[in-house]
């Protein structure tokens, strides 16, 4: 088992270890994935742990994962350490197990803080009556304006994937997870910002708010990001309802 942990946490890998014993059969289910597996456990000192075991992969996944591509569990703690050292919010990363056999990856499990909140972003996009709603969307706006520029590209950009803190009145922290699939460039056209943003939401209210604070900090005219923003929304949605239904004819007899 390769064991990869981030600076000053080694002297977590007996209670890793300990955890993973006990992973199948004990631990908090956070949520319920298809593919994945996600449970929480308490260290010693109080610290929660939030352990994500990934779907083991096909026969020719496994060599590619084991040999030619980083694993998403790799993935994952390296880009969670890059958007830490950034000052991005994501949950503190620990470290990221592997098992490599000579037919290539077996298990791979990424190892982050329980990170306490107070909802997922999406609960704030369908409930019209969240609190300080419009407060919250401006400032995630400031908050994804900042990583792009940075040039990141949270390509997994989902609504279920930006978790929201609220630390005091008017003032709210957001922390990106399933952090898996990124991509960093340069810079980052507004063509490509307003793709990222779309994936958040098709709501046209929602994507107003956003596009009012955005704008105002990137110094573009509100109503050309806005329309843009809604545009690739729009496209965003229809590409998902194309593949779901494509989906539903190839596999009509499930």
């Amino acid at each position: 088992m390769k064991k990869v942990f981030r600076s000053n946490f080694n002297y977590l890998e007996n209670q890793f270890d300990d955890i993973l014993n006990k992973f199948k059969k004990e631990g908090n289910l956070i949520g319920s994935e298809k593919r994945n597996i996600i449970k929480f456990f308490d260290l010693n000192g109080g610290t929660k742990v939030n352990v994500k075991s990934f779907k083991k992969p096909n026969f020719i996944n496994a060599l590619i994962y084991g040999y030619i591509r980083k694993s998403k569990a790799r993935r994952s703690f390296e880009y969670a350490t890059i958007l830490q050292e950034k000052g991005i919010g994501t949950p503190q990363p620990f470290a990221y197990f592997e098992n490599i056999s000579l037919f290539g990856l077996r298990e791979s499990y990424y190892f982050s803080e329980q990170q306490e909140v107070n909802c997922e972003l999406r609960k704030v996009i369908f409930d019209i009556n969240y609190p300080e709603r419009e407060i919250i969307f401006k400032q995630l706006a400031q908050f994804f304006y900042k990583i792009h520029n940075f040039g990141i590209e949270f390509i997994d950009n989902t609504a279920g994937n930006t978790l929201v803190k609220k630390v005091k009145d008017e003032e709210y922290y957001f922390y990106l997870v399933d952090l898996n699939r990124m991509a960093f460039h340069d810079n980052l056209t507004i063509q490509k910002r307003a793709s990222n943003l779309a994936k958040l939401t098709n709501d046209n209210i929602v994507n107003e708010l956003i596009s009012d604070e955005y704008s105002r900090l990137m110094k573009v005219q509100k109503n050309i990001f806005s329309k843009l923003l809604q545009s690739e929304s729009d496209r965003f949605l229809n590409k998902f309802n194309r593949r779901k239904n494509l989906k539903k004819k190839l596999f009509f007899w499930k």
